[in-house]
């Protein structure tokens, strides 16, 4: 008897290829075949996400309510153990296990409508400026209340949630600890307290599909366009403050603005994919009827032929649905999220250059208040207003140097943002393209 080798390239956690010989032989059967390959096959370790340590905060039990002609749906935010000083606990870069948010140890639930989540996003970002704060869903004004969306919205809030909890740089905000913890009079006390409110700039920047939106847009504030136009002016005249790190930053830019729009155009096609996928489907299905439709107007062997097609054709369009669905849900959709995080590392390096301006700002002032009280120490009898002027510039020099602290503070937390998002988003990447192959 003759026998026959057949090749197979194999490829190995440690990158190398192995060539096996696979024996045909009688007595090796099918079954022992699939046995040794399955055996031959590398088997790679699950990955967990960051987020995946937080699964004692969960968002359910989503109810519609109608105060007057403002309908809304509330969602219960329930937190359970594990506390971060639990053994278990395993919470990613956790310099702090004594984390406030936990400190009441055990179970709380409270009541939470979508402007609340708004608002804790908003808040993040004030009180944690240059963190890479994670995406939360956007706002709708149709269909918003149907049971899909509902419940579209209730897993990506909970995402939402879980992923600010572990986050290094927001696990420990006083704003995620009333969230979570306060009752309905704390909370909203808290939210309606002065620079409590949701603003116009935060509820633009929650849409990172908008192509016209610019990363380096200050923000206008309630209030404050007085501020904002005297910080737009001092960066069109390009005399802003520089630092060390600003030619790292630029470098960072220009990274993420190459990434975004890589992403953009992979996403493109991961959707067309989708999209293809479910044209297919439905003309299999299509197919598959008219042939049924067809065998049952003729008689005999031809008849029967011609269902067994339908019936194959059905059968395709279900396998090529299922497969559509299973493209959409690990591929196409895993890229649109990593798309908002790259928005969300925009929003951190314009937070930076928010508190540029701001420093620059600062110190103009100082140099124009430092003029005026050398003019007025040199004027006779303008003792009272030197007096005055020297006390102004001495206020202003307070806020020049916190300015300068702030900027520096959120500045080295970008840097450390972006390390991070480098580290995890590869990760999340990698098992993106293994699920999808």
């Amino acid at each position: 008897s003759h026998r026959h080798h057949s090749y197979l390239l194999v490829h190995t956690a440690d990158w190398r290829f192995v060539q096996i010989s696979e024996q045909h032989n009688p007595k090796h059967t099918q079954r022992e075949r699939e046995r040794d390959r399955a055996m031959q096959t590398p088997q790679i370790a699950p990955y967990i996400r960051p987020e995946d340590a937080a699964q004692h905060i969960t968002v359910s039990d989503p109810v519609q309510h109608q105060d007057g002609m403002n309908k809304y749906t509330s969602y219960r935010v329930d937190v359970r153990g594990p506390i971060p000083s639990d053994q278990n606990y395993n919470a990613p870069n956790n310099n702090n296990p004594n984390d406030a948010i936990f400190q009441n140890a055990g179970y709380s639930a409270v009541l939470r409508r979508y402007s609340d989540f708004l608002w804790l996003y908003e808040r993040l970002h004030k009180e944690r400026a240059g963190a890479i704060v994670p995406p939360i869903p956007e706002k709708q004004a149709v269909a918003r209340f149907s049971a899909a969306f509902v419940e579209d919205r209730r897993v990506n809030l909970e995402r939402f949630l879980r992923r600010v909890s572990v986050h290094p740089e927001l696990m420990d905000a006083k704003c995620l600890e009333t969230f979570l913890r306060a009752d309905d009079v704390t909370f909203h006390a808290a939210k309606n307290a002065k620079g409590g409110n949701v603003d116009a700039t935060m509820m633009m920047s929650i849409a990172p599909h908008s192509q016209q939106s610019s990363m380096m847009m200050p923000a206008a504030e309630k209030g404050g366009f007085k501020k904002w136009f005297a910080e737009a002016k001092t960066s069109i005249s390009g005399d802003l403050v520089r630092s060390p790190d600003d030619d790292l930053f630029q470098e960072i830019e220009r990274y993420v603005n190459g990434l975004d729009a890589q992403m953009r155009s992979v996403a493109h096609q991961a959707s067309g994919l989708v999209r293809k996928g479910k044209e297919i489907a439905n003309g299999l299905f299509e197919f598959g009827l008219a042939f049924n439709l067809l065998g049952q107007s003729e008689a005999d062997s031809l008849g029967l032929a011609l269902g067994k097609v339908g019936e194959a054709a059905d059968s395709l369009s279900v396998l090529s649905a299922e497969h559509a669905e299973r493209e959409m849900a690990q591929f196409e959709e895993p890229l649109q999220d990593y798309i908002k995080m790259i928005h969300a590392v925009k929003l951190a390096l314009q937070r930076r250059h928010e508190k540029r301006l701001t420093y620059t700002t600062c110190l103009s002032e100082v140099e124009t208040k430092q003029t005026n009280v050398a003019k007025l120490r040199a004027t006779i009898g303008a003792e009272a207003k030197a007096y005055s002027a020297e006390m102004s510039l001495k206020r202003a020099r307070d806020a020049a140097e916190l300015a300068r602290d702030e900027f520096a503070t959120v500045s080295q937390r970008v840097l450390r943002e972006v390390d991070r998002f480098k580290r995890e988003k590869a990760d999340d990447m990698r098992k993106t393209v293994l699920d999808y192959i």
